[in-house]
């Protein structure tokens, strides 16, 4: 593959524990979609949990894309209650996004975030979090049947309708879409400067945007890098974050 011409997109790793050692990983799927979805190539960025040169790494990324992940934000970021014990959390991978979101987006770095890296966003904007959506009675079922096969986990579980004149309307050009829901947690209180883009039918916010953003900034509850190919709505997403990186490389000189 030539890299000549394709915008270079940062996809973050969760640090994860795998036997004796500690991993940075990233799921094949997400690298994919950047391939094959926003026709970019991804270069990951390790949650070390150390001070890291974001300006530097800023300086070399078209855009940048938070992933989904088996890990939740530490509540203590949005002044929540301690989670359940054995709630997986992953505080290096915290110590990166958090503050890596909102100075990409404020240099105008396209951002796309998924999942957890929605809720990231939702946290760094001064939002907060419902740990369990099952639980506060109001909501649908949003999780998916772990005991499922994967293609019944990521299948279509209901319909989003967009917000008119948003990011994501203009994108599909349609007020609706079908989207999965893989997701236990979930907007509680949208952050400060967040605009919704689509909600689920019980009224939750599933995806938002960065209001004055210089540049795409979305976040999406759902996970759109799922055969990101074979659903029309998941490729326009990775199109237009695509295309702004496209735009954004554009204007660098390296």
């Amino acid at each position: 593959m030539s890299l000549s011409g394709l915008p270079l997109i940062g996809v973050v790793a969760c640090n994860q524990q795998i036997g004796l050692h500690p991993f940075n990983i990233v799921g094949e799927k997400y690298l994919l979609s950047v391939v094959n979805g926003a026709k970019g190539f991804p270069l990951v960025i390790p949650s070390l949990g150390v001070d890291v040169p974001i300006d530097a790494i800023l300086a070399r990324l078209d855009g940048i894309l938070f992933t989904g992940s088996p890990s939740n934000v530490e509540p203590h970021h949005y002044q929540g209650p301690a989670s359940e014990h054995g709630t997986h959390h992953d505080p290096k991978r915290d110590a990166i996004t958090l503050p890596l979101i909102k100075a990409a987006i404020d240099a105008g770095i396209p951002v796309l975030g998924i999942c957890r890296g929605f809720q990231e966003m939702n946290v760094v904007y001064g939002g907060s979090l419902y740990q369990k959506l099952h639980e506060v009675g109001t909501y649908i079922e949003h999780r998916e049947d772990k005991k499922a096969p994967l293609d019944v986990q990521y299948g279509i579980s209901h319909p989003v309708n967009l917000v008119a004149g948003g990011l994501l309307h203009d994108a599909w050009g349609c007020d609706t879409a079908e989207v999965n829901s893989v997701h236990t947690q979930g907007v509680e209180r949208l952050g400060e400067g967040l605009q919704p883009e689509a909600f689920a039918p019980d009224g939750l916010v599933e995806a938002f945007s960065v209001k004055n953003a210089k540049n795409f900034a979305l976040g999406v509850q759902w996970h759109p890098e799922w055969k990101v190919t074979e659903n029309a709505f998941y490729t326009a997403i990775f199109e237009a974050f695509g295309q702004a990186c496209r735009q954004h490389a554009a204007t660098q000189v390296r």
